[in-house]
């Protein structure tokens, strides 16, 4: 489970997502990207590697992991969109049983024209994304107009914003918007086993 650009593996965000992933039987391994290891490091901002790096160093840590696992793959934002970029175009793509997407960001806020989601128009990879209805990343009414491939599946989190919070007049919280995330994450993937059987 790879993170953001902005907030390392350890923000409180990725614990908690951690927590309840893993409260439902799946092994959660969380890391940084090398940009985010310095910055935990020295404190000094950066900007996040650039993609091929990025990529590089995610399918460094996949080749560290039994190929007696099942894979999957994600992660939060800018994590996520990697990680289903590399089950696109990787040599270790035939090792990834799935890719799970928490806040996809399939434009930069307010400026829908430069889309960054050509490929999930073709992947073939099991996808799940979870998104909130209100994310200025790709709204839940953005994403109903844009055609996806068959293996995307889209969950969207009630109200939520890129990080899944809510408005407090929606009569929901963040906390429940995370248990939704983590049991459509935990019904993605029990499907997906009973269909590999």
């Amino acid at each position: 489970m790879a993170h953001g650009a902005g907030a390392d593996k350890d923000s409180d965000w990725m614990l908690e997502m951690d927590r309840l992933i893993s409260l439902r039987g799946v092994e959660v391994i969380r890391f940084n990207f090398p940009y985010m290891i310095k910055r935990v490091e020295d404190g000094k901002r950066r900007p996040p590697d650039r993609q091929p790096h990025l990529i590089a160093d995610f399918e460094q840590k996949i080749a560290q992991i039994s190929p007696d696992k099942k894979l999957v793959i994600g992660g939060k934002s800018m994590g996520g969109r990697m990680a289903s970029l590399l089950a696109t175009s990787s040599e270790h793509a035939n090792r990834i049983f799935a890719v799970i997407c928490m806040g996809f960001p399939f434009h930069p806020p307010g400026k829908p024209d430069r889309f960054r989601g050509e490929h999930l128009e073709s992947i073939e990879i099991p996808t799940l994304i979870l998104q909130g209805e209100r994310d200025t990343f790709g709204t839940r009414n953005e994403i109903n107009e844009w055609k996806l491939a068959e293996a995307v599946k889209v969950c969207f989190l009630p109200d939520g914003d890129h990080s899944f919070k809510p408005r407090v007049k929606s009569g929901r919280t963040l906390a429940d918007n995370m248990q939704t995330a983590a049991h459509a994450v935990e019904d993605f993937l029990k499907e997906l086993d009973s269909q590999s059987l």
